[in-house]
């Protein structure tokens, strides 16, 4: 098959990337096609589904068309700077435009060694895969901006971690795969050309607008800014916990990419953290904010060189639009708590209402998913009883919850306009950890149904769906999951 590939990365320098083929694999076969996702990308379900394009997503074939590449970057690991990181087990096959005219790279992830990784083995296994799966495709039925899943194969090999797994590949779909990371590589080598090439890059790709503007790289920091704000306030709202804010895992484009050890939390409370490997609650909950913010201050310091010819300007130039993250976080944090809270217009004291309802949460060890669900069924049959069920100790929410009736007649939108709003804003399902996990363990003895199921649900997170009840349940005290891990 020939894919129109329109490889606009691999036209810049050597020192971008390496270029080097999938390394193959022994048997593979398909686990799951997003023929839905095929279809947006302008190619073949079909096609990609039979033998040959199997071998295409295993990287036992490159299709016509393809520039196979590694792409190297750095970044900070928890805190820690690591100058070169890269692809270590990732191939980018190349780019496409899909039906909406827009950008999107395809890369195989588990694609065996690169020169980039790192004593790795290059691979993946069945586990993380489908996991990135499930929760990338969640996070695309919640408008989430996310990187996106259009298949899943095993290769017939075995990958050794704590013990022997199945191996397998994501094929992985972004508007780009370029990072924080990508532009701190470049800067701490003091390499200016490379770093305006991929600020030109970046700019021509995600922010052509900003073309021939006076100040095209100032620009581009408040618009990652902007973006990054947006994200993380939209991952505060729906519970989500990313697990490893690295620089390297934060995308230029502004999507949620590389699900490792992420969660979505059941009992609500900022401190929490799952991920195996954050053993000092860097990444928690409630710490995201923050890190992006710092980040964002990493990559301000990466364009430093382009901002302005004299330092001391271009570093007042950085700390200036980086000192506005906070602002748009906090503007589209509250936006999305008064929408799930069903509040339309802004009123001075929402945020106190929004921030009590959540303290009171945290005490009360409420599920953060069904607590708010539960406030769009009381918004529905002004019956606060499913919302206050929640809480262990409910006496705290009933103060709260006759101050947000009070503040719900001073609004003057009709009440089924109201309910049908918050039931945008509020979904009645997530990716529980126990039933990824549950639906993983089975996938791995061969039982894709509780997978398939999973996907199902999660695709229409915002549906009444009475025959997946069970899916929406937090767990039970034996069911709970502490802790998710990398996979690598």
């Amino acid at each position: 098959m020939t894919i129109a590939f329109e490889n606009t990365y691999a036209r810049l320098p050597g020192q971008f990337y390496v270029k080097l083929p999938p390394t193959p694999v022994a048997t593979p076969e398909l686990v799951k096609l997003n023929t839905a996702l095929a279809g947006e990308l302008g190619l073949d379900a079909n096609w990609l589904a039979s033998p040959a394009g199997v071998e295409m997503l295993a990287g036992n074939a490159v299709p016509d068309g393809a520039e196979p590449i590694a792409m190297a970057y750095a970044g900070h690991q928890f805190g820690n700077w690591v100058p070169q990181l890269g692809d270590g087990r990732a191939i980018l096959l190349g780019e496409v435009v899909d039906r909406h005219g827009e950008r999107r790279d395809i890369q195989l992830k588990g694609a065996g060694r690169t020169p980039f990784s790192r004593m790795g083995d290059g691979r993946a296994w069945l586990g993380p895969v489908l996991r990135e799966y499930i929760v990338s495709e969640a996070m695309a039925a919640l408008g989430i901006a996310t990187t996106r899943s259009l298949a899943a194969v095993t290769t017939g090999e075995t990958v050794y971690r704590e013990r022997a797994r199945p191996g397998a590949i994501l094929t992985r779909v972004a508007r780009s795969h370029v990072r924080v990371g990508t532009f701190q590589f470049f800067a701490a080598r003091g390499d200016v050309e490379a770093l305006r090439a991929l600020a030109e890059h970046v700019i021509a790709r995600h922010d052509p607008d900003l073309t021939g503007s006076a100040t095209p790289y100032r620009d581009l920091l408040q618009r990652v800014v902007r973006r990054q704000a947006a994200l993380v306030a939209q991952w505060q709202n729906v519970g989500f916990i990313h697990g490893v804010m690295n620089t390297d895992n934060m995308s230029i484009a502004g999507e949620t990419i590389d699900y490792g050890p992420c969660a979505f939390m059941d009992r609500f409370h900022p401190g929490q953290v799952y991920s195996s490997v954050d053993h000092g609650g860097r990444y928690a909950y409630g710490n995201q904010p923050r890190v992006a913010h710092w980040n964002l201050a990493c990559f301000a310091q990466a364009l430093v060189p382009l901002l302005d010819a004299d330092d001391d300007a271009a570093v007042a130039v950085a700390q200036e639009v980086v000192d506005t993250f906070p602002t748009h976080f906090a503007e589209a944090h509250f936006a999305g708590l008064r929408a799930k809270l069903g509040l339309s217009e802004a009123h001075d004291d929402d945020d106190a209402l929004a921030r009590d309802l959540l303290q009171a949460m945290a005490e009360a060890g409420a599920d953060f998913t069904n607590t708010f669900r539960a406030l769009t069924e009381a918004a529905a049959a002004d019956d606060p009883a499913p919302a206050r069920a929640q809480f262990e100790d409910p006496t705290a929410f009933d103060e709260w919850a006759e101050r947000w009736r009070r503040r719900l007649a001073a609004e003057a939108t009709a009440p089924a306009d109201r309910v049908r709003e918050m039931r945008c804003a509020n979904p009645a399902f997530v990716p529980r950890n126990h039933r990824v996990e549950a639906a993983l363990a089975a996938a791995e003895e061969g039982d894709l149904a509780p997978f398939e199921r999973l996907l199902a649900v999660l695709g229409r997170p915002f549906d009444d769906q009475p025959g997946a009840a069970d899916l929406a349940a937090p767990p039970r005290p034996d069911e709970e999951v502490e802790a998710t891990f990398c996979g690598t």
